[in-house]
């Protein structure tokens, strides 16, 4: 197992939790940019291990975390990454294994309450540009889609599908065509001073296709007119393209 760096202690507080904005930018920046260089991986099963290997090909940074020693062994003598036993969600072990640098997160565990967890404390506490988590039960998907939470939700290709969401580097990406990124998001209006916004003016304001919406409390879905009024919480299945991506970022819901 690889020893852990030193790193300084955990800052604790209001705000920022111990990032400035400026931080906060570039390591978004550097996200949306071709490669993500800093990984972190919760869980070393068949999909973690597996996921391990495929990041790490890829000339990615990556540490695996899993409280069994022994399940780094499916990582196989290939791995050039690091390692750590612990528990995925101690702020300890996150800290030594390199969160407040990261780039993304992936947390595959087999417990859904664990990777909650792991994933709130990437995006909450640290910040994380990117944080994955695999949903066992999908009775919660609403709940973390609602959320903001972006997640991988099957039995078979899981690895495969959240490798595709980390080397694009794209929070909420489903699939890569050509120039354009297929997303799922929560819409949110409050950074633009709205409650509610027409499907055309979204569209023309920032390059997107708004494919399909469901209202938040779940009363409807619909694939939308451009006079259809979408608003906040609702969730949005959209196309757009590389470019117009920091500015729809925006109205993707923390």
């Amino acid at each position: 197992m690889t020893q852990p760096k030193e790193h300084a202690p955990v800052h604790r507080g209001g705000g920022s939790l111990g990032f400035t904005a400026i931080k906060m930018e570039e390591r978004r920046a550097r996200c949306v940019a071709t490669d993500v260089s800093d990984i972190i991986i919760v869980g070393c099963g068949r999909v973690g291990s597996r996921l391990a290997l495929m990041l790490s090909e890829h000339d990615n940074n990556v540490c695996v975390i899993d409280r069994d020693p022994s399940a780094f062994a499916a990582l196989g003598r290939d791995f050039n990454g690091s390692t750590f036993v612990g528990v995925g969600y101690d702020e300890e072990i996150l800290v030594n294994a390199g969160i407040e640098e990261c780039d993304f997160v992936a947390a595959v565990t087999q417990s859904d309450n664990a990777t909650l967890m792991v994933v709130e404390i990437a995006r909450r506490l640290y910040d994380v540009p990117h944080a994955v988590a695999r949903l066992y039960d999908s009775s919660h998907e609403r709940t973390y889609l609602q959320l903001g939470i972006d997640y991988v939700c099957g039995t078979t290709l899981v690895a495969e599908e959240i490798f595709s969401k980390a080397i694009s580097g794209i929070g909420d990406h489903i699939a890569t065509f050509g120039d354009f990124e297929v997303l799922q998001f929560a819409l949110n209006l409050s950074e633009v001073g709205q409650k509610s916004i027409k499907v055309a003016d979204l569209e023309s304001r920032h390059g997107i296709r708004v494919c399909a919406f469901e209202r938040a409390d779940g009363t409807v879905s619909s694939i939308p007119s451009p006079s259809s009024i979408l608003y906040h919480g609702d969730a949005v299945l959209a196309v757009v393209s590389h470019a117009m991506l920091p500015a729809i970022a925006k109205y993707a819901q923390d």
